[in-house]
């Protein structure tokens, strides 16, 4: 199998195939869980083991269950390294692989008090980072990427290059308020103590020690629980950002365009509502009706008979 999943990376790239990296990651854990095996040994009750594995998690190794949508990509590449196997002639059939229904109607959100609640939490590295994500509706990988070259602090406008955005396309961001007092924080805190005692100036917007900000999942974990929200996802940031701009009258296509979304699809699957919309939508429709005026009252004429 490793040769199959080597012909499909080879292909991938010479197809200017964007976004190797997360390739890679989808491929990771199937070259780890199939690489060793021949072609011919990995059936459709192999693959279903792998799945049902997956969607489990394993907490003696420290791995999570993983989405049913993850566990579709991966699968998803598998196949194609069958498909790929078959065209080249070097297997002679592909097993049926099977996929699991994904659900991806996101429903996590912040409200602010618990936003700062947890912030005031987490380190100070991971506080600009996080409210950025909070105020921009950005992804964190895109931010992470954040170098100093894309900002341009005179014209008040950051334009991330297309190659660290997920749709491939750049992504631009207008910096006014706390987006413009956060950047100007980030660049007071550009320099950073290298290995031999001396200042570096580091070329991410976001860094810890000079290098981009890495796998913070362990520290995000411990600010929720001490802020009293355990089980919060950095990614609701995400969908509270946008909630929040719809919430404020922001347009949804310019909330599009600020937090990266190129569809509507995607604000119907985040399922942009809490309880509290829900019951100022019903307030604000029965105050309508309230207002109307009563009906004028008919008075039936009797009729007389001659």
């Amino acid at each position: 199998m490793d040769e199959l999943l080597d012909e499909l990376e080879q292909h991938y790239k010479l197809n200017g195939g964007r976004g190797l990296a997360q390739f890679r990651s989808h491929l990771k854990p199937v070259r780890k869980a199939f690489g060793d095996l021949r072609a011919v040994d990995v059936t459709p009750k192999v693959v279903d083991d792998y799945i049902d594995d997956r969607l489990a998690g394993d907490t003696k190794a420290g791995v999570g269950p993983r989405s049913a949508a993850t566990i579709n990509r991966e699968t998803c590449l598998l196949g194609q390294a069958f498909k790929l196997g078959v065209q080249r002639r070097l297997i002679v059939m592909a097993p049926h692989i099977r996929s699991p229904a994904e659900n991806n109607v996101r429903q996590g959100f912040f409200e602010n008090p618990e936003f700062e609640a947890v912030a005031t939490h987490l380190p100070e590295y991971l506080q600009d980072f996080s409210r950025f994500a909070y105020l921009s509706a950005w992804r964190k990988g895109q931010l992470r990427k954040l170098e100093w070259r894309d900002v341009d602090r005179n014209a008040g406008m950051i334009v991330a290059r297309a190659e660290n955005v997920k749709n491939n396309r750049p992504h631009k961001i207008v910096l006014e308020g706390e987006l413009a007092a956060i950047i100007e924080r980030r660049w007071a805190a550009r320099e950073y103590k290298t290995a031999d005692g001396g200042v570096g100036i580091s070329p991410y917007v976001f860094h810890r020690d000079g290098l981009p900000v890495g796998d913070f999942r362990k520290a995000w974990a411990s600010a929720c629980r001490a802020a009293g929200f355990p089980g919060k996802l950095f990614h609701d940031l995400r969908r509270s950002g946008v909630r929040n701009m719809v919430r404020a009258g922001v347009r949804e296509g310019v909330a599009m365009a600020i937090s990266g979304h190129r569809t509507r699809t995607i604000l119907e699957r985040y399922n942009i509502t809490s309880d509290d919309d829900l019951r100022q939508a019903v307030k604000q429709t029965q105050e309508h009706l309230n207002a109307q005026p009563a009906p004028a009252k008919v008075v039936a004429i009797a009729s007389h008979k001659k």
